[in-house]
């Protein structure tokens, strides 16, 4: 038995930079911090030749191509790992919720497949496995950030070059900062769960044909460098009010990134309190990020709760992708 674990995340400043309609022309720069919610991978050797998966549903083949799960399926050809095997996936977060449970998903089945081979990959490999799965095989309209965090978890900035490559920066953050800044976030679930492909589609689109989109990601470029500036000097609130302004530009990117519920779930937040706030991953639905100052942070709770949204508790995480456990023999 192998059991592996990989953290979903925030992405705090600069998210929708790693996105290949603007990082391969413009270079993409943004900030993002794993946090203690994951996705779970169990792995056991069969008797049998037969490969079998649970996850939503319940999968026995004996043939990888006759697998309907696409990530399950790439994934085993990749690593040749391809009879005698059963997975098991469970995640603390639901799926499509904008918190990148997928590439997790990704990253800790990537994991636990070395192991099983007996194989030590490190946390760039892992990442560029879980990119080439999903971007390359599978053509999914995302980025890179939410493969990396998850292989190194932490707050880490990170640098998408137009060649492909991307370069992270793990932030040596004040201990008192990041408790601050962990104790000031407030997050909530909207209810709404969406496919990132279908607004990130769009997006691409509208970055590709518009100027004033691009204008708008370069702006939200900046705001990751700036994020990476405050939180190394400890200015938190500052941050807050950067989120407000990165959720302004981001939400016009895409005519399905907001709704008149979301947008009416957001305007109370700030009239309760919140500093700033944002949805998180391509929009649409999934969580809400809220900054606020402790003096607020009941207000902005309860206002929340009245209007049905659920809150996630967490704290960050700094392990990333790993093993919790091999009794793997032969």
């Amino acid at each position: 038995m192998i059991l592996s674990r990989a953290p979903v995340r925030f992405s705090l400043g600069g998210g929708g930079t790693d996105l290949p309609s603007y990082s391969s022309v413009h270079g993409g720069f943004l900030v993002a911090a794993a946090i203690d919610k994951y996705i779970f991978l169990a792995m056991h050797k069969r008797f049998d030749d037969a490969v079998r998966l649970a996850y939503s549903k319940t999968e026995q083949v004996t043939d990888l191509d006759a697998i309907e799960h696409p990530i399950f399926r790439e994934a085993l050809k990749s690593t040749g790992v391809s009879r005698g095997v059963e997975l098991f996936s469970m995640a603390d977060v639901p799926a499509n919720s904008g918190l990148g449970s997928s590439s997790s998903f990704t990253v800790a089945l990537l994991n636990a497949l070395h192991a099983y081979k007996r194989e030590f990959v490190s946390a760039p490999q892992l990442a560029e496995e879980a990119c080439d799965i999903e971007i390359g095989r599978l053509k999914e309209p995302i980025g890179k950030q939410d493969q990396y965090i998850a292989a190194y978890g932490g707050i880490t900035a990170f640098t998408f070059n137009p060649d492909g490559s991307v370069v992270a920066e793990p932030l040596a953050m004040k201990p008192e900062a990041m408790d601050e800044l962990e104790s000031n976030l407030l997050i909530f679930f909207s209810g709404v769960e969406r496919k990132a492909s279908t607004v990130l589609s769009e997006q691409a689109k509208t970055i590709k044909s518009s100027q004033d989109a691009v204008e708008k990601m370069h702006r939200i470029k900046e705001i990751g460098y700036e994020t990476k500036r405050l939180l190394l000097a400890g200015d938190i609130d500052r941050f807050g009010e950067l989120l407000h302004e990165h959720w302004m530009n981001k939400r016009k990117l895409a005519s399905n990134m907001t709704d008149s519920s979301i947008d009416e779930h957001y305007d109370a937040a700030r009239a309760a309190g919140a500093i700033g706030g944002k949805l998180m991953g391509a929009g649409g639905g999934g969580f809400f990020m809220f900054y606020t100052r402790p003096a607020d942070k009941r207000r902005v709770y309860e206002a929340m709760i009245a209007r049905g949204l659920r809150p996630l508790r967490f704290r960050f995480d700094f392990d990333g992708a790993r093993i919790m456990a091999n009794f793997h023999i032969s």
